[in-house]
């Protein structure tokens, strides 16, 4: 499912093709491209509950404001999937901006929602961007995050 996510994101957003929102279409493009049925149909719920997020009457956790200095616990399904890693990550980006208290929730919600065995920090990165891509008014947010996936490290490697 992830790689249709993947395949989505990279040749609607970046390439920015017309989308194409008729569900047949778009369901027979995926087939073509050597995707099966059954993992269409997932990633296209999941992208549908990601737009979802954005009501509050589904996700009222999502309309109540962080407490300045709120402190995020993990639950065991959660640790299960973020390694430290991820997890240090979601907290940097807090910190300088990039993700908000409700951002930050949609993320974890979109992660957890993923039925990939293997997740990564990588994976993390995609997930997040997806995220503040269908976000409206976070697109300076958005900016940052896609500097920090595709940035080249500046400098010797030693």
């Amino acid at each position: 499912m992830f790689e249709i996510l993947m395949y989505l994101f990279e040749n609607y957003v970046h390439s920015e093709m017309e989308v194409v929102v008729d569900h047949d279409e778009l369901t027979d493009e995926l087939t073509r491209a050597g995707f099966h049925e059954q993992e269409i149909g997932k990633a296209l719920a999941w992208l549908e509950r990601l737009a979802d997020l954005q009501d509050s009457k589904d996700s009222p956790y999502l309309t109540q404001a962080a407490p300045v200095a709120s402190f995020r616990a993990y639950t065991p399904e959660e640790l299960a999937r973020l390694d430290v890693q991820s997890r240090g990550f979601l907290m940097y980006l807090e910190q300088i901006g990039v993700l908000d208290f409700t951002t930050r929730e949609m993320v974890v919600d979109r992660v957890m929602e993923l039925d990939t065995p293997q997740f990564c920090l990588d994976d993390l990165k995609w997930v997040i961007l997806m995220v503040l891509f269908n976000v409206p008014g976070h697109e300076d947010a958005y900016s940052q995050m896609e500097d920090l996936l595709f940035e080249e490290p500046q400098g010797y490697m030693h």
